[in-house]
């Protein structure tokens, strides 16, 4: 059977991805099996998707209970679980107002619209969003105009006007390209694409400053650091600081394709028929957003991935004073990269064949984002297994 449907996915799929040869099945808390009834430790989680693992009972009680009810009745009319979930988001940050879409992209999509209007309400010149080099906001056009790497841009050009790149955590590019056309920044604080690179805190606080005195947007990518990704609820908590507008997407649903803008009341430029989606907040994402947004917030998993995480630290550090072949250890909570000096594939296939599922980046870095709910046993586990793994490619 597994022949078959490879060689019917050969057939059929576009190569955007270039998937391993392995078809999952089915998965259970931090494990997936494929069709074979092999066993993989998930430490990618869907590339930080499946933030409570697989099957987890609460998610999947909530979806079929939700799915015998109501699946969908779009945004002509109002729906509780819609209602619920931004009720908990709103309730739980510094927030005011949500909008619900689909996906990462389509979020970072909804708050350049966002921030381009605001801009313009107040001169017509106030149209410029400034972006960090390595940054990754998506691949729809606006988003990969804002995704200042030109790599994904090759064969898709002209990518849309008004953005301008800056480097990251260099406040003197920032300063020397910042003017009063600048209507937004957008920028991660941990570029997560790019293989978890973090920003330092006086720059955060420097560009937050000036964006504040200067009426400008500061919009935060949230969309693979969020909801306790990274032992708390934002990755821009760490900073001490305030975003005006905070995208998120990825770990919000679970493993359902939820997006989400965060708004403060004085940035919603928004009014009917400004912006809109079909899918956006409808029952079934919601309600799994709901049961995610419960599990982290009342169910004490940040506390869990801050602790989790400092024992997987512990653990790469153990594996870099072993291999001179590692060059740098990043990352905060469950969200933690290995540099290697080496190309990283042949280590990342090792560790599909060892069971083992991390997520590479660039060509040489390899990406831990397991299920926030992973305990330190299974931690151990995966890292003894990409221990043997690294001994056996070198």
């Amino acid at each position: 059977m597994k022949e078959t449907l490879l060689k019917s996915a050969e057939n059929t799929m576009m190569k955007t991805y270039l998937p391993y040869p392995v078809i999952m099945e089915k998965g259970k808390g931090v494990y997936l099996y494929d069709t074979e009834g092999k066993e993989y430790l998930d430490m990618g989680s869907g590339i930080g998707v499946n933030s409570l693992g697989h099957n987890h009972p609460k998610l999947t009680k909530a979806l079929k209970e939700q799915a015998e009810n109501l699946l969908h009745v779009s945004n002509l009319y109002y729906n509780k679980a819609q209602i619920e979930a931004m009720e908990t988001l709103v309730g739980n940050t510094n927030f005011d107002k949500v909008f619900f879409c689909n996906s990462g992209t389509e979020a970072n999509e909804a708050a350049i619209k966002l921030a381009r209007k605001y801009g313009q309400m107040k001169s017509p010149d106030k149209t410029k969003i400034i972006t960090m080099d390595q940054g990754f906001h998506g691949r729809t056009y606006g988003s990969l105009s804002a995704t200042a790497q030109p790599e994904f841009w090759e064969g898709f050009g002209p990518m849309v006007e008004g953005f301008v790149s800056v480097k990251f955590n260099d406040i003197h590019d920032f300063k020397d390209k910042f003017n009063a056309q600048v209507c937004a920044v957008i920028l991660e604080v941990i570029q997560g694409e790019s293989g978890i690179i973090m920003a330092d805190k006086e720059y955060i606080e420097a560009v937050r400053d000036m964006t504040e005195a200067n009426d400008t947007i500061l919009i935060i990518d949230e969309v693979q650091t969020g909801v306790g990704r990274t032992g708390k609820f934002f990755a821009h908590e760490y900073y001490d600081i305030e975003a005006d507008v905070v995208t998120m997407a990825k770990g919000l649903g679970g493993g359902v394709p939820i997006g989400a803008v965060l708004c403060k009341d004085r940035y919603n430029a928004f009014k009917p028929k400004d912006h809109g989606t079909t899918f956006g907040g409808n029952p079934l994402v919601t309600k799994a957003a709901s049961v995610v947004l419960n599990e982290v917030i009342e169910g004490n998993l940040l506390e869990k991935v801050a602790e989790s995480g400092q024992y997987l630290e512990k653990q790469l550090i153990r594996l870099k004073e072993k291999y001179s072949v590692i060059k740098e250890i990043r990352g905060i909570g469950l969200m933690r990269s290995i540099e290697f000096n080496i190309p990283s594939k042949e280590i990342i296939k090792g560790c599909i064949e060892e069971g083992l599922l991390v997520v590479g980046s660039k060509d040489n870095i390899i990406r831990l984002l397991p299920p926030l709910i992973i305990e330190k046993e299974d931690i151990a586990k995966g890292i003894n297994m990409l221990d043997k793994v690294i001994g056996l490619v070198i």
